[in-house]
C-alpha cells in the first residue's frame, strides 16, 4: 500500500500545491491529511482524487472543525495509523502528539503543525511529519512493515 501524506497545506485551492504533489496524488491507494487545509475547498477536491482520511488543524475553519475530527485512527491492513495536528512549539511535538494515541495501539503517528519534517521510529512507532505542503510531503508504504519517505516539492 502506497500512501501520501500531506500537512499544512495553507493553500485555498488543490490548484495552489506543488506540481509535484499533484502528480503524486492519483498514483496512490490513500491521501492523508494532517491538518491545516485553512480551506474546505483543498479537502473536497482532494476527494475527487482519491480516498481521504484527514483531520483539522488549528489554522482551519470552524466549517471544518465541524467536519473533521481531531484525532483518527485507521487500519491499513496490517498497520494502524494514527493521525493529528499537533499544537505548540516544535520542541516536545513528538511526546505530546504520542500522548494522544497513549490507550492506542498504533504504528504510525502521522502529524503536522510544527512545519519541520521529522521521519524516525521512537519506541516502535513511526512518527511521520511532513513539514508544510510548501516545502515538503510523504510517501508512506505498508508491506511488511511500515516506512515512511519525505520528499522535496521544491527541487
Amino acid at each position: 500500500m502506497k500512501i501520501a501524506v500531506l500537512s499544512d497545506t495553507h493553500v485555498s485551492s488543490v490548484k495552489g500545491l506543488p506540481k509535484k504533489i499533484l502528480d503524486l496524488l492519483s498514483r496512490v491507494d490513500l491521501i492523508i491529511h494532517a491538518g491545516d487545509f485553512t480551506s474546505t475547498e483543498v479537502l473536497n477536491e482532494l476527494k475527487q482524487i482519491g480516498e481521504v482520511k484527514a483531520v483539522h488543524g488549528n489554522m482551519d475553519s470552524a466549517e471544518l472543525k465541524a467536519m473533521l475530527p481531531a484525532k483518527e485512527i485507521i487500519d491499513t491492513g496490517n498497520k494502524r495509523i494514527g493521525i493529528t495536528h499537533g499544537w505548540g512549539a516544535s520542541w516536545g511535538i513528538e511526546k505530546r502528539v504520542r500522548n494522544i494515541f497513549v490507550q492506542d495501539k498504533v504504528d504510525a503517528i502521522v502529524y503536522g503543525h510544527s512545519h519541520e519534517s521529522q521521519n524516525k521510529v521512537i519506541d516502535g512507532i513511526l512518527f511521520f511529519n511532513l513539514g508544510k505542503a510548501a516545502d515538503s510531503f510523504g510517501i508512506i508504504t505498508i508491506e511488511e512493515d511500515i516506512k515512511g519517505k519525505i520528499i522535496s516539492s521544491v527541487r
